[in-house]
């Protein structure tokens, strides 16, 4: 437990460090960079592949190419809506794969190496976008995330009995969810009503981005246990030290970081100035 909490504030201060510390993009894009390689080698060792003793040498050559097209994307700012909306239309697939597994493992192909590039990349972009914004809305977005988890965990623990997605994640229960979403809303709400200055409809409409952010973080953590049980593993790493790999910190990230910078996105364009 002691090694858990020392990497867990390790991590803090350097996500905080990148975020705060200065107005310098560097800091942020480098961590973007370094995230997206090790989350691209993490990716790639939960594939299936035909020969596994060649599988560390083609995961270090996907990262690389992880690396690339994340740099591209971030580079070239036009092309990133296009990431987000492909990694949100592989979202809603997803959840039509984690209802029906173990039954339907079809997903479970070749093509999750251009699926894992699309959500790595589409993440990290939308991370960096919406730092870029404000520092303190990617703090809100955390906050979202891990104030579902924290909801979850604890409610779950004292009252979950009816288990949300058993052939995937059997400790997550229906109770626990509603306890996330409670969490998450009393957040929201909390900064509506101290920091935004909305109309009525615009007020509706920023609730309605953030419980879709907090249905997404959940869909996130479905499907990267969904993976790793059909890879037969328990992490997706081991370079963080009691929290196993970076996708295991990120897996929530991946689904509501593009799906939150692309309300973000959508509210400013019909007027809505956050």
């Amino acid at each position: 437990m002691f090694e858990r909490i020392k990497t867990a504030l390790v991590l803090v201060a350097i996500v905080l460090s990148c975020m705060f510390a200065t107005p310098s993009h560097y800091p942020m894009l480098i961590l973007m960079v370094v995230a997206a390689t090790l989350a691209g080698y993490e990716w790639y060792k939960l594939m299936p592949v035909h020969n596994p003793s060649t599988r560390p040498v083609f995961a270090w050559a996907y990262a690389f190419l992880a690396f690339i097209i994340t740099v591209i994307a971030l580079y070239y700012h036009d092309i990133t809506l296009l990431f987000w909306s492909a990694s949100i239309l592989v979202w809603m697939l997803s959840v039509y794969w984690v209802k029906n597994f173990p039954d339907y493992d079809g997903w479970y192909n070749k093509s999750l190496n251009i699926i894992g590039l699309i959500l790595i990349s589409s993440a990290v972009t939308a991370i960096f976008s919406v730092w870029e914004n404000s520092p303190w809305w990617l703090m809100y977005l955390f906050s979202l995330v891990w104030g579902a988890d924290s909801g979850a965990y604890f409610v779950g623990r004292k009252l979950g009995h009816r288990k949300m997605a058993p052939n995937v994640s059997p400790n997550k229960s229906v109770e626990g969810l509603v306890g996330g979403i409670v969490t998450t809303l009393v957040i929201t709400l909390f900064v509506q009503s101290y920091y935004l200055h909305l109309t009525l409809i615009q007020h509706i409409l920023f609730l309605i981005l953030s419980m879709i952010t907090v249905f997404a973080s959940v869909q996130g953590d479905l499907f990267e246990s969904m993976i790793k049980r059909r890879a037969g593993v328990k992490d997706s790493g081991q370079i963080l030290p009691g929290h196993g790999g970076i996708l295991d910190r990120i897996d929530s990230l991946l689904a509501a970081a593009p799906i939150f910078a692309t309300g973000l996105y959508l509210l400013k364009l019909i007027g809505v100035d956050l």
